[in-house]
């Protein structure tokens, strides 16, 4: 059935904290075949925000009478709750859009991927400017054999939060970072074979690690290093690809998170565009324009899966990988030392 045919996917959103205020919402609403149709939450002021920013969608404090009134789950609640959201949505028969991770633990994803579930993953950093630009160079042979990539994701936050991703049950930012540039580095070069890490608590009263170092070694001798803090008050390269012809390297962050967040969204002019990298050779240094970064994307994506036969955007088994990984950086900083992995799991998709 065409899409001029047929009814917007009626679309409910668990949770309108910033991922389903600055993200989800705003995606949802801009993609066309979707609507935003309900939104689960029980703050009152959040409450009035749904209520001003997208009138016609209908505010409740929980999905129990709702569930008939949607096509598609969307779950932007706090990471600890995302399995049992999967699960449930399965239940009833229901699609998913679950936000990353999909469960705390490989164990708990594992179970919401029975084989009748219809889930996929907003693993948006999939689309950041940068990343695509990324894999264009990779895809051109721009820098010849890639041999490393250094990936980073550094803040200066010297204060604890009161928030649930400082706390215990929030899983720290090995699994709230990791989920992202874990999932970079397997879909640019499948699975790693070997892990090794280091997880620090560096600030005073730290309940969580909030300083993190990851070596995954791919086939091919690629290394990645991922560095992720949160006592960071100097930076250093969002990414840096090494090859045996040149090196790309860019600094900031993707502009798509403060342009939703300022009422930018998908189609205008500078969405999506982020400051130029440099490359470095033998013949100097030039910038590098980044591609346009496009998480809008990823929903045209699951309208596609809905209503067509679609792939999902994400495939969900190559979240579940991701997970795989970040268990065994946990048993790797526990021992001290390298865990080897099979290396045979789905890196993409």
């Amino acid at each position: 059935m065409s899409a001029e045919t047929t009814a917007p996917v009626r679309t409910g959103l668990v949770g309108f904290g910033e991922a389903g205020e600055v993200f989800h919402a705003p995606l949802i609403d801009a993609t066309d075949g979707l609507e935003l149709s309900v939104v689960m939450t029980g703050d009152a002021d959040r409450a009035g925000r749904v209520a001003r920013d997208y009138p016609r969608a209908r505010v409740v404090p929980s999905m129990d009478a709702a569930w008939d009134e949607i096509d598609l789950l969307v779950v932007a609640s706090p990471s600890a709750t995302h399995g049992e959201w999967a699960a449930e949505a399965t239940r009833r028969g229901v699609a998913a859009v679950i936000d990353k991770p999909l469960a705390m633990t490989t164990r708990e994803a594992e179970k919401a991927l029975v084989p009748d579930a219809r889930l996929t993953v907003f693993q948006n950093r999939r689309w950041d400017a940068d990343f695509l630009t990324l894999r264009a160079l990779i895809a051109e042979e721009a820098l010849g054999r890639i041999f490393r990539l250094e990936s980073r994701a550094e803040l200066f936050a010297p204060e604890i939060g009161a928030g649930w991703r400082e706390a215990s049950e929030g899983g720290g930012i090995l699994i709230d970072f990791g989920a992202h540039l874990v999932d970079q580095a397997m879909l640019l070069f499948g699975p790693p074979l070997t892990v090794y890490a280091e997880l620090g608590r560096r600030r005073p009263g730290a309940k969580v690690e909030d300083e993190v170092f990851l070596s995954l070694g791919h086939a091919y001798d690629v290394v990645t290093r991922i560095t992720m803090s949160l006592a960071a008050p100097a930076v250093g390269h969002r990414f840096q690809l090494n090859g045996t012809g040149g090196v790309f390297t860019v600094d900031g962050t993707d502009p798509q998170r403060d342009q939703l967040a300022d009422g930018v969204r998908p189609g205008a002019d500078r969405y999506g565009i982020g400051e130029d990298g440099t490359i470095v050779t033998a013949e100097g240094h030039r910038a590098q324009p980044l591609s346009r970064g496009s998480y809008d994307d990823f929903y045209a994506g699951v309208v596609a899966w809905l209503r067509d036969g679609s792939t999902p955007p994400v495939d969900p088994r190559s979240s579940v990988a991701v997970l795989g990984v970040l268990d065994a950086a946990r048993q790797s900083a526990a021992e001290g030392q390298v865990v080897a992995l099979a290396g045979d799991g789905p890196g993409s998709g």
